[in-house]
């Protein structure tokens, strides 16, 4: 069974662990061993931006609990765009991780779901977020839940620029 809630700062430590787990997972082929190290440095651990996140009021995280174990999460807050794209009535979906092992159970679709609820309770018309250009497998999960390519982000990755598609889902 798998469980749902809002994180609290008390989560901070398996969120962390969890998400550092899956972003290597995904990405540390990605870029130079030094870029890949630098990003982790500044994402993740006690100082990282997603600990620092989850204790901000302006972000929101949704957890995905099997026996009590963070096997995905996702995060909205506040956009980091800077023109790239309309940022009007929309809501930043930050990340949506799922743990491997997890991977074709539903959990994406419900945390993706939690988005979409959190989006019109806010009164939001639309749904932003960024996916790797060569995240096949997420770019195609988005895509089949409607989202489409609106326009592009530079992500840096230690000290390598990646081209980020910013994808939009109308509410």
């Amino acid at each position: 069974m798998i469980d749902y809630r809002n994180a609290v700062s008390t989560d901070g430590v398996a969120l962390d662990a969890m998400a550092r787990r899956v972003w290597l997972a995904t990405f540390a082929h990605s870029a130079p061993a030094s870029d890949i190290e630098a990003y982790v440095a500044q994402a993740y651990g006690p100082d990282g931006t997603l600990r620092r996140h989850l204790a901000d009021p302006a972000y929101e995280f949704q957890l995905a609990l099997r026996a009590g174990e963070v096997i995905g999460y996702c995060k909205v807050g506040p956009t980091f765009f800077d023109g790239e794209v309309p940022t009007a009535g929309t809501l930043h979906l930050h990340q949506l991780y799922v743990d491997p092992a997890a991977h074709g159970s539903g959990v994406a679709a419900h945390l993706l779901e939690w988005t979409y609820d959190m989006a019109q309770r806010r009164g939001n018309e639309a749904i932003l977020l960024t996916v790797w250009e060569e995240n096949h497998r997420a770019r195609a999960f988005y895509a089949k839940h409607g989202f489409t390519h609106v326009g592009d982000y530079a992500f840096k990755t230690g000290e390598q620029i990646d081209r980020d598609l910013i994808m939009r889902r109308e509410l």
